[in-house]
């Protein structure tokens, strides 16, 4: 009989200074635990944070109690969830899409809007701006994945992005997620 996982997320936001992540992931391994997934990434003078935490229900206890005086330390503001294993419905196919375009208010409410329409969940996503070579036009790229329910028609799905992205003058592709 397998042990059914415990889990508790973990969102951390604060002024970005060195030694955050050290902090928290030592946190986490003093109430032995593991980091089992995790998104971090600086915005603009903001760090944020977000774990995945693994852990017996009474260390994650612990953890959970430990909190206050690691915001208190950090500076910081932590918020945290139990959750259990994530349950999938149905067969999903894992695709990757990548866009870019010269950058503009609404991109990602429309890629989010086009996929939420045909009920595909995106799973994972990262955004950001940059300044385009030899010229500086402000550009905008996104990065997410998503998952196809296996009764979706791919090709059909594909040209209907495609299409729908020339209309919004985003470059676009859409492939299997490589491993």
């Amino acid at each position: 009989m397998t042990r059914q996982k415990t889990y508790l997320v973990i969102s951390a936001l604060g002024e970005d200074h060195p030694g955050i992540v050290n902090q928290l992931s030592k946190a986490v391994l003093e109430h032995d635990c593991n980091i089992e997934d995790s998104r971090m990434a600086v915005l603009g003078g903001e760090f944020a944070a977000m774990l995945l935490v693994e852990g017996k229900w009474n260390t994650l206890a612990k953890i959970e109690n430990a909190l206050p005086e690691l915001e208190r330390q950090l500076g910081m503001i932590i918020v945290s969830k139990r959750t259990g294993q994530r349950t999938t419905e149905g067969n999903l196919l894992p695709y990757a899409i990548d866009v870019v375009s010269m950058d503009h208010p609404g991109i990602v409410n429309n890629l989010a809007g086009f996929f939420a329409e045909r009920n595909i969940n995106i799973e994972d996503m990262a955004t950001s701006t940059y300044a385009a070579a030899h010229t500086g036009t402000p550009m905008f790229s996104v990065h997410m994945t998503i998952g196809i329910p296996a009764d979706v028609h791919i090709a059909a799905l594909r040209e209907e992005f495609m299409d729908y992205c020339d209309g919004l003058n985003l470059d676009a592709v859409l492939e299997p997620l490589k491993s």
